[in-house]
């Protein structure tokens, strides 16, 4: 299977259908119950339903889903009925899988149970309707001229006895999605840490993002520097990345980072350790994008 390690958990529906052939008189005796192993329609439901939360067992490569909604529908129409399959849950993997094979076993067993009465009878089409979720719902252009500003607040990096990982692997997430991005290091001095955020500002961009000095440390003094700096906070943008990182390491709790904003500048204190960075800018991005929309006076469309 492929890793979904580092995928966020989102809302995920997705619509599939399969389509029968069978002669109209047969279709009429079905809806009527008028055949000779009773309640065809009951039964498919309930094997597609089934089928659906075995899918991860029938085929290899699709990872096991708690499903939260799994629903049959029926639709008859001349020579054709459709089962309608509707699949939901909360998760970092879709759900189309689920909604297809629900779909397809829901058919094969009207097939099975009416199969004595037409020879002639036959599953034409399985396809994907519709499905929602993922990253890729929630793509955010990146606005024109948009310009972001890494700093680093290390005292040994400042110094040079240390290299710095952190930072060079958020500029490299900025580059990955197209934004551009100036590089700073400073000691763990509040003011010196303040002036640069300032000065980032100032200079045009619109996303700040430190690393280091989020954690209890006595020279841990970003979130302090950031305090002084912004208009207003932002709870919800380091609720997510601490939420994400919890799941993985129970050290994540510790973690003091806050997001705010400053004019029309986004400013975020990610943890200084590189895989703190790595799955906190895997929370956040794209999805904080949409934070310079809502600046202009949009809302969520």
């Amino acid at each position: 299977m492929r890793s979904i390690t580092k995928k966020i958990e989102t809302l995920r529906r997705a619509e599939a259908q399969t389509t029968l052939k069978a002669k109209p008189e047969i279709w009429e005796r079905l809806k009527a119950n008028d055949v000779p192993k009773k309640d065809v329609l009951a039964i498919a439901r309930c094997a597609g339903i089934l089928a659906a939360k075995k899918t991860a067992d029938l085929i290899p490569y699709c990872h096991p889903l708690l499903l939260d909604f799994v629903s049959i529908e029926f639709v008859f129409e001349g020579e054709t009925l459709a089962v309608h399959a509707v699949a939901e849950t909360v998760a970092k993997t879709g759900v189309e899988m689920e909604a297809l094979t629900a779909s397809s076993l829901a058919a094969l067993t009207v097939y099975d149970m009416l199969k004595p009465l037409d020879e002639s009878i036959e599953i034409m089409s399985t396809r994907l309707l519709s499905k929602t979720g993922g990253k890729s719902c929630f793509k955010e252009r990146i606005p024109s001229g948009f310009k972001a500003a890494v700093i680093v607040t290390s005292d040994s990096t400042f110094k040079g006895t240390r290299s710095d990982r952190s930072g060079k692997l958020i500029q490299e997430k900025l580059m990955s999605l197209g934004i551009e991005s100036s590089y700073t290091v400073v000691p763990d001095e509040s003011p010196v840490i303040a002036k640069a955020i300032e000065e980032s500002c100032k200079g045009g961009a619109q996303l700040v993002l430190t690393t280091g000095g989020t954690g209890l440390g006595p020279r841990d003094v970003t979130v302090e520097a950031t305090t002084a700096v912004i208009d207003r906070e932002i709870p919800g943008v380091m609720e997510a990345a601490r939420s994400h990182g919890q799941r993985r390491t129970p050290y994540a709790m510790l973690s003091r980072g806050l997001a705010g904003q400053k004019g029309k500048t986004l400013i975020v204190n990610l943890p200084g350790s590189s895989k703190g960075v790595e799955e906190s800018l895997d929370a956040l991005f794209p999805s904080i994008l949409h934070a310079y929309k809502m600046m202009k006076g949009f809302g969520h469309d």
